[in-house]
């Protein structure tokens, strides 16, 4: 279930309309440029599912007039299919001279499954587009793909190998779609390993099948059914087909992906994503990935050859279709179109309880697609409990890049504090060491609204340069929190840089209340492993004594240096108010809950130390706890 906040934030930080971006914003178009017509039939194609026909090209002309209804717009195009290279040579040689005399296109792709590449292929490419970046659909090793066939049934691997070949001795440099099938379970660093292992492969994108709602196999045109098609028919059960996973198969499968990455330094030359995306949010920073920004299905659209303009092919059509390509003149048709579709209304709907969630910062609200499947089976929560389990296993893979992905804690959420900087943190650590380190007085405002340490003034240190050393120490902690401070830094000799002992603004009207909050910075890689694990047997202890009312929330967070720039990992407690309790029954229980608290972390300091934390050990305690 998704954490939820008191506050929210608008709708459209998440999911932006249309008509609320403007001109520098790109659209992104996927041109299906043969429909659902392909040279091969894996079992598991989407496109296929939707029985539309097939057979025709896009044009030119179709390309042309696309482009000049977004003409105020930088465009981002997918050549797509099926599989866009039965359109021909001569087709798609005219529509990427089409491409490259649009001053909007500012980035054209082409996804294919690589078996007709070839030289003559190339070729064209460097001749009509040569910044063109190719896409190739690979499951990883040989078993990976045994769901990738012929008609005929027959594997395709070899041939798409002999692609990668020919692409690494032109030097091109292409990106791999693998799928997260059953075949690929608990082989993450080899199947990881063995993309990577293509000179030519500079990317490497894990997606999931999350087709557990499929039923029936594709409807086949004619009296024959070709062997592929019989293998479909065998692969999909009452419980769904056998190329199905779960969220959490694929969140452990990519965290276990991302362990190897990073532990093998395959992340200098490779990017993973869902990984890389997850990482860049985690920084605050954006994504092209529309998954993990607020560019959704208003910002992607799909274009048949039968003139078909709709949004995203991931969303089930005919529902998805917007307008015939040839009724529509301007930008604002569109918009108009994606104001009155259902479905849409649907997809935004979904969002809506993302904007009191915590993690909604990071995540993003994940693919509308996606969730309306997971909505109608009535299981959103699954794919939202697998959007966090990612994001909090990046989140301690960044920080404790040595620990297997299988003993990340439960208990410790990525839970981010903004902002959240100090002046000079690697000068606070230092002096925190150094009990014979000058230490010139603090400003301190001391209120019932809290303790506030005043900056700017000559010779006046900044509040987080206050330390146990120093001698208004006790006078810059809340009474509320000293006894939960002096635990962390008495009793486990840790590095607090900020804490708070709750506030709820009763005589404030409007003020959000404050809750109980401690910020732990560790020195170290090593440091950070062992408090996270104390933590985590604190909050053990806890959980059972704890008021009704309180609960204790283990964050993970970042604390930035103004002076360097640089990231430190820290840690965070939290005691807020249980799911359903009101600030007013927190406030009354808070005082109680701090005392647990303190109690629980006083004896987590008597345990010997240990990078294990509890959940680990509760989870498998045969075996000292490994998973």
């Amino acid at each position: 279930m998704p954490v939820t906040r008191t506050a929210n934030i608008d709708l459209e930080s998440l999911y932006a309309p249309l008509s609320s971006t403007g001109p520098d914003t790109a659209v992104s178009v996927i041109l299906k440029l043969r429909g659902e017509t392909c040279d091969i039939d894996c079992l598991y194609c989407f496109e296929k599912r939707k029985e539309s026909p097939g057979g025709a090209r896009i044009s030119a002309a179709q390309v042309h007039r696309l482009g000049a209804i977004f003409s105020e717009r930088p465009l981002s195009v997918e050549l797509h299919g099926g599989e866009p290279l039965t359109a021909s040579r001569e087709r798609i040689a005219e529509i990427l001279d089409v491409l490259a005399a649009q001053p909007n296109v500012i980035r054209v792709s082409l996804q294919t499954n690589g078996l007709q590449l070839d030289d003559a292929w190339l070729d064209l490419f460097e001749r009509h587009y040569p910044d063109l970046e190719i896409g190739l659909s690979l499951d990883g090793d040989a078993l990976g793909n045994s769901w990738r066939v012929g008609y005929d049934g027959r594997p395709t691997y070899p041939r798409v190998v002999e692609a990668l070949e020919l692409l690494g001795r032109r030097e091109r440099r292409v990106g791999v779609i693998c799928a997260v099938t059953p075949y690929v379970l608990g082989r993450a660093s080899e199947v990881t390993e063995h993309l990577a292992s293509f000179p030519a492969v500079t990317t490497v994108s894990l997606v999931p099948c999350f087709d557990a709602a499929v039923t029936r196999s594709t409807t086949v045109a004619g009296s024959r059914t070709p062997t592929s098609r019989a293998l479909q028919r065998r692969a999909i059960g009452p419980t769904g087909p056998a190329w199905a996973v779960t969220p959490r198969q694929y969140a452990d499968f990519v965290l276990e992906a991302a362990h190897h990455w990073v532990a093998s330094g395959l992340f200098r030359r490779v990017k993973l994503e869902p990984v890389v995306s997850v990482i860049r949010r985690l920084r605050g920073l954006q994504t092209r990935s529309c998954h993990f920004s607020d560019l959704k299905c208003d910002h992607v659209l799909t274009l048949y050859p039968d003139d078909r303009l709709g949004s995203c092919d991931e969303l089930p059509w005919p529902q998805a279709g917007l307008a015939a390509l040839g009724g529509v003149h301007a930008e604002a048709d569109v918009v108009g179109a994606q104001g009155g579709s259902l479905l849409l209304q649907q997809a935004r709907s979904l969002v809506t309880r993302c904007t009191t969630c915590d993690y909604r910062d990071t995540c993003g609200a994940g693919c509308p697609a996606v969730r309306l499947r997971f909505a109608a089976a009535g299981d959103e929560d699954a794919y939202c409990d697998h959007r966090m389990r990612l994001i909090d296993g990046v989140a301690a893979l960044l920080a404790q890049p040595d620990l297997p992905p299988a003993a990340f804690c439960s208990r410790l959420r990525w839970r981010p504090v903004r902002p959240n900087d100090m002046h000079h943190v690697a000068a606070f650590l230092a002096r925190w060491d150094a009990p014979a380190a000058p230490r010139p007085p603090a400003r301190l405002q001391v209120s019932a609204q809290g303790n506030i340490n005043t900056v700017g003034l000559p010779g006046v240190h900044e509040a987080d340069d206050l330390d146990p050393h120093h001698p208004q120490w006790y006078e810059g902690i809340e009474p509320g929190v000293r006894p939960v401070v002096d635990a962390l830094t008495a009793g486990w000799n840790a590095v607090t840089y900020d804490s708070c002992q709750g506030h709820a603004y009763d005589d404030l009207p409007g003020a959000e209340p404050r809750f109980l909050s401690v910020g732990i910075l560790p020195r170290d890689r090593a440091e950070y492993a062992r408090t996270a694990a104390r933590l985590c047997h604190a909050a053990s202890r806890a959980d059972s004594s704890l008021p009704g009312a309180c609960s204790l929330v283990l964050g993970r967070s970042e604390l930035t240096c103004r002076i360097t720039g640089r990231v430190y990992p820290t840690l965070d407690l939290h005691l807020v108010p249980a799911a359903g309790t009101t600030p007013a029954e927190y406030f009354e229980h808070l005082a109680q809950a701090a005392r647990v608290l303190t109690e629980a972390l006083a004896e987590a300091a008597s345990a010997p130390p240990s990078t294990l934390c509890a959940c680990a050990t509760e989870a498998n305690p045969s075996d000292g706890g490994r998973q």
